[in-house]
């Protein structure tokens, strides 16, 4: 949906919560699922989309004459697409698929063959005028980077899909960007490493290579990596590192970095007392990696690659002091009284950084819908969404409209219905 027209806000949330790999099953999930979050929440403009396509969707989605049923269908529901979850590649909702979520990674040609997939797609899909943007695997899982060249090779694989971002760009006007998306246990976990590999391998090796590739200046090769390649920025992430939001945010922008993308979400949270830890128990699950940080008691970090691991090392008491998980929880949820979660981040502050200029692209991403423990999972997809959505809208909205140089869009239709605080 359109929050704000100029400079222009974009709202969807990511349905990747909603299990699919054919194309067949996402055009079932927007048909069922995605239009029924969008009368929920009972707005009459564009609704926009954030597509969940792995690539046995996307090359179907190729085929003769299904990418233009899908756009006329788009018309029809007075639907949009703007940006592309391009991060898991495979399956993504079975059993034990753990870090194989990173697979292939960015050292391979496949990675980039999907992402470029994706764009190819995108552009058709975007609505003129209209930036779009991809997220993607912050280069590789980082156990899995062992031998020297091999960062190289991620460089390398990432400014040639900027060079087809940019040829793309040259031969139909769309402007679409890549964002790398920071995460814990990966090449790319924190704010300073992503602001590293950019400023010494990207924005040097990557524009030597793109000059030679696209056959123009070092300056023009720049441009276009900062143009096509950057940042997306998910908040449940950026928490687990113990980093304050928006400073974090306002990093990225300050080394001129473009962030593509801010996924608003939230992790789980805990102290380090027994019954804490106990009722961490049942988020341990087959199907996802949860990874794990605590801060001890002398402020430094400790780190785990899945909760099961954090669970059997902590000692209740002992030096840890606080733990983030990395298991994305609804928003609307304020945890009881033994678990807490980072929502309360997502402050006016933050949100006010997430819709400055040039971010145009923000998404509601709590993937985790259908492992989440009973008491906190609501019967319906569609509803806990849709409570997703108010949350959001009751404190964008008024950072919005606090803004003496906005063009803002058309409200929802009915004011978003205030979601009951839970204890």
């Amino acid at each position: 949906m359109i929050l704000r027209k100029a400079p222009p806000v974009h709202l969807t949330y990511c349905l990747n919560v909603h299990p699919g790999e054919t194309w067949e099953a996402v055009f079932g999930n927007v048909r069922d699922k995605a239009c029924a979050v969008r009368d929920r929440i009972e707005t009459d403009g564009p609704f926009g989309l954030g597509l969940r396509l792995g690539q046995e969707a996307a090359t179907q989605l190729q085929g003769p004459g299904v990418l233009e049923e899908f756009a006329a269908f788009l018309k029809q529901e007075n639907l949009y697409v703007f940006t592309l979850n391009g991060f898991p590649y495979g399956r993504f909702h079975q059993a034990g698929l753990k870090e194989k979520v990173y697979q292939p990674d960015w050292r391979t040609a496949s990675r980039r063959d999907y992402t470029v997939q994706l764009a190819d797609l995108l552009a058709v899909l975007l609505p003129d005028g209209q930036e779009g943007s991809i997220s993607t695997v912050p280069g590789s899982f980082k156990p899995w980077i062992i031998r020297p060249g091999e960062e190289q090779r991620m460089v390398e694989r990432l400014v040639e899909c900027v060079a087809h971002l940019a040829a793309l760009h040259d031969r139909t006007g769309k402007l679409i960007h890549l964002g790398l998306e920071p995460e814990a246990g990966c090449t790319l976990e924190t704010t300073a490493e992503t602001i590293a590999f950019f400023e010494e391998r990207l924005l040097k090796t990557g524009r030597a290579f793109l000059t030679r590739r696209r056959g123009c200046s070092p300056d023009q090769a720049e441009a276009e990596i900062r143009r096509h390649l950057g940042v997306c920025f998910d908040a449940c992430h950026a928490a687990i590192q113990f980093e304050e939001l928006e400073p974090s945010l306002q990093a990225f922008r300050s080394a001129g970095l473009r962030v593509s993308k801010v996924q608003l979400s939230a992790a789980l949270e805990v102290h380090n007392e027994r019954s804490q830890l106990e009722a961490l128990r049942p988020f341990v699950e087959p199907v996802y990696l949860h990874q794990v940080k605590a801060r001890t008691r002398m402020g430094t970090l400790r780190s785990w690659n899945d909760l099961p691991d954090a669970l059997r090392d902590i000692h209740p008491r002992g030096e840890v002091e606080r733990i983030r998980i990395h298991f994305h929880v609804p928003l609307h949820w304020h945890g009881d009284h033994l678990l807490g979660t980072t929502a309360s981040q997502l402050t006016p502050a933050f949100l006010k950084a997430a819709c400055a200029d040039p971010v145009t692209h923000l998404e509601i991403e709590t993937y985790t819908f259908d492992v989440l423990p009973d008491p906190i999972r609501a019967a319906d997809v569609v509803e806990s969404v849709a409570q997703e959505y108010r949350w959001v809208l009751d404190r964008i909205l008024p950072v919005l409209e606090a803004s003496p140089s906005a063009t803002p869009a058309a409200r929802p239709a009915a004011p978003p219905r205030a979601v009951q605080e839970q204890a």
